[in-house]
């Protein structure tokens, strides 16, 4: 029985996010990425040739799970599930883009801060929530926010660093997003992908020291 997107991000406990100005970029970015032991990528849809990069990651590396990010719109999340997504994320809330998303039976993890947006995305049917952006609520928020909502599944993004990486999941998150502080764009300018490859590869043996939630 094969495992499920949700089930490897569970695994993996880290999503690297992609922004990249070109196709070579992003190529050259996912490489270094799957090479320092990341498993699981997010493009956002606000990449150049989004889709086509999708789909030709998908077909280099099957090994790695690619999702969509910085999905807007329902309209937006088909044209990624069209180009085999394997999950999409959001930064917003919006329940038609949850609904087409489980129509197509494709993960979908939509942008929340609040108890309330937090319940009302479990609501619409999504199973995780990226609680975003995180970093000036920091760990504890999570942890509070487990209180009276102990049966969602949080994934923290925003400013998430080698130095708290480790906090976040110890407070609840069950999934790290990680962009500019693992894929700096400066690097990808600058070419120099040795970097990411050791960024990713010190994200992976940070998460691998904290149990995962139960």
């Amino acid at each position: 029985m094969s495992t499920s997107p949700l089930e490897e991000i569970r695994k993996a406990k880290l999503v690297a996010i992609i922004r990249s100005h070109s196709l070579e970029g992003l190529e050259n970015t996912v490489r270094s990425l799957f090479q320092g032991g990341i498993r699981a990528v997010e493009i956002t849809m606000n990449t150049p040739g989004a889709l086509s990069g999708i789909e030709r990651m998908k077909e280099k590396y099957p090994e790695l799970l690619i999702g969509a990010g910085t999905v807007l719109d329902s309209e937006t999340a088909r044209l990624a599930i069209m180009s085999g997504a394997g999950f999409l994320l959001t930064p917003t809330l919006k329940k038609e883009t949850i609904e087409i998303a489980n129509r197509y039976h494709v993960p979908i993890i939509p942008g929340v801060m609040t108890p309330t947006e937090v319940l009302t995305a479990y609501e619409y049917g999504a199973k995780m929530v990226k609680i975003f952006p995180i970093r000036q609520l920091g760990p504890k928020y999570l942890t509070d926010l487990k209180g009276p909502l102990p049966f969602v599944e949080a994934m923290a993004v925003g400013g998430i660093t080698l130095e708290n990486a480790g906090l976040f999941l110890q407070a609840g998150a069950h999934c790290l997003g990680i962009g500019s502080s693992l894929v700096d764009e400066k690097l990808v300018q600058q070419g120099d992908f040795t970097e990411i490859e050791r960024r990713a590869a010190s994200f992976v043996e940070i998460v691998s020291q904290v149990p995962s939630p139960n």
